[in-house]
């Protein structure tokens, strides 16, 4: 994985974020408004509200997005992973995932969630090794492709 930064969003990354995600909701699924809401700007809707997006570089090339959405102080969701066909299985989602929960532990944040769809059985497993519980929805899902529910609880201490 010689040459991937991953490192906060700038303002300038806003298309490839969009770019990036757009690419594989419409390959495997639909887009539908919450999606479009964040996507359309992310810096206003992400990051204004406290959030972090982190991008994967391979030099300038932003080759990977995740989104951390603050839903309250100590609560925020994984959200928004993506990263480009061409540089797939080359562990950038996991390095996404891993900026994303230091990023948490760092920052106060003890619960961690995301949903996901079960037919993305390699975005599952990676979720799981960066210590994601399967749970039960606390609410109904935003997205109909959500039908997944998994939670990272983070000591706020550190310990």
């Amino acid at each position: 994985m010689t040459g991937i930064a991953v490192t906060p969003m700038q303002a300038r990354h806003a298309a490839d974020f969009r770019r990036l995600n757009l690419e594989w909701i419409e390959r495997l699924f639909k887009v539908e408004a919450p999606d479009l809401e964040v996507l359309n700007d992310p810096v206003g809707s992400i990051i204004g509200r406290g959030g972090m997006v982190f991008v994967a570089l391979d030099g300038d090339a932003v080759v990977g997005t995740a989104a951390m959405i603050r839903v309250t102080p100590e609560r925020y969701e994984l959200a928004k992973m993506a990263v480009a066909a061409t540089h797939q299985r080359r562990g950038i989602g996991e390095l996404l995932g891993l900026a994303c929960t230091a990023y948490a532990a760092g920052n106060g944040i003890t619960t961690v969630f995301l949903e996901t769809n079960s037919s993305l059985d390699g975005a599952i497993r990676l979720y799981e090794r960066l210590g994601f519980r399967h749970a039960p929805f606390p609410h109904a899902s935003d997205y109909a492709r959500g039908d997944v529910y998994m939670e990272l609880e983070l000591d706020p201490a550190g310990s």
